[in-house]
């Protein structure tokens, strides 16, 4: 690894301003999706988060499959016209409910990550500020039936898709030979 100073050495100031300076990273992987009838979407490739630099300690790169289900930012819809499920924020929101509905980590992590990712994607402060304390206050909810569905064996990453934008989520989840073990 050259042009890394070792752990123990501190940064100069010019090394300090430079990290200091550089924007965090803009996510760069494409968003691909399939719908059903309903807003319940489906990831045709998979998506990527990874921490910025610094962050490696906290957080580890997050991946949701091809195939994930997820409805997005899962926004009240009285909210919809100024906060839409589908806003600059929707990559965000799918990572975050990929974690929901994983649940390896504490449901903080998953919130944090939200939070980074759309920084990441420079979505207006306000709009971060607002989406993050809403999952705070509300998430709690949609982590705890996430693990009630998931316990009745509910699953919700796809290795077929739907083969019309007419087929519905409820009818095609019954069908168990679309997901993946």
């Amino acid at each position: 690894m050259s042009g890394e100073r070792p752990p123990t050495v501190p940064p100069t100031i010019d090394e300090w301003m430079s990290e200091w300076m550089t924007p965090l990273k803009v996510i760069e992987s494409r968003l691909h999706l399939g719908r059903f009838k309903e807003p319940i979407y489906y990831l045709t490739d998979p998506i990527l988060w990874e921490p910025n630099p610094g962050q490696e300690n906290g957080f580890r790169s997050v991946e949701a499959p091809k195939g994930f289900v997820t409805d997005l930012a899962s926004i009240p819809q009285i909210l919809w016209s100024i906060l839409r499920p589908d806003g600059e924020y929707a990559y965000a929101a799918i990572i975050h409910d990929y974690l929901y509905w994983e649940q390896t980590d504490p449901r903080e992590y998953a919130d944090d990550i939200l939070k980074i990712a759309m920084e990441d994607l420079e979505v207006e402060p306000l709009k971060i500020t607002a989406i993050y304390e809403g999952v705070r206050f509300g998430g709690q909810a949609a982590w705890d039936e996430n693990a009630r569905l998931k316990n009745q064996g509910e699953k919700r990453v796809l290795i077929k898709e739907p083969p019309t934008a007419a087929m519905t989520w409820a009818e095609w989840k019954k069908r168990p030979d679309v997901f993946a073990p």
